[in-house]
């Protein structure tokens, strides 16, 4: 499946649009955590590809048939049960690049945060420009969420709070 995008900083909503149609149309329910992160992934990736290529590009979602949930034995060793693909190709051959943002920066984390949240990415040369792709298996983004929303106490001089 594949979408083509204008240079223009309106595609990125579309583009996560049409990526969450795809999604549910192959089984992954908007409100799961995988489904929350793929969308993100495209929202990163397209809007770098917008904003500093100035080109269109083109956002490909590659979804295995099947991505019913793990079961409980797949849970137990860790078994991967589906991976999901994202790829933007775009007409500039400038690489990517991660950057280091000051916390006052307004920009320059999208790498940082495909680099957090995908299981494997990269780039490579295709033609005249380049594909920037990322992947994110199931049980990984499961798992990860989960873990990232589970409360952790924490006490700081003689008060306590939780961090959700």
């Amino acid at each position: 499946m594949q979408l083509e995008i204008r240079p223009d900083p309106a595609e990125v909503g579309r583009a996560r649009r049409w990526a969450r149609s795809r999604l549910a149309g192959s089984g992954i329910e908007a409100d799961e955590p995988l489904a929350e992160t793929l969308i993100l992934l495209v929202s990163e990736l397209v809007t770098n590809a917008v904003v500093h290529t100035g080109r269109p590009a083109v956002l490909r979602l590659s979804v295995p048939d099947a991505v019913s949930g793990p079961t409980a034995g797949e849970r137990a060793i860790g078994a991967v049960v589906a991976t999901v693909r994202l790829e933007v190709v775009d007409a500039s051959t400038r690489a990517p690049r991660l950057r280091c943002s000051d916390g006052d920066d307004t920009n320059g984390r999208g790498l940082a945060l495909v680099d957090g949240l995908a299981d494997r990415w990269g780039w490579n040369t295709e033609g005249a420009g380049k594909r920037i792709w990322c992947e994110v298996d199931r049980c990984s983004a499961v798992a990860r969420v989960t873990a990232a929303c589970e409360a952790v106490p924490t006490a700081y001089g003689d008060l306590a709070y939780e961090a959700v």
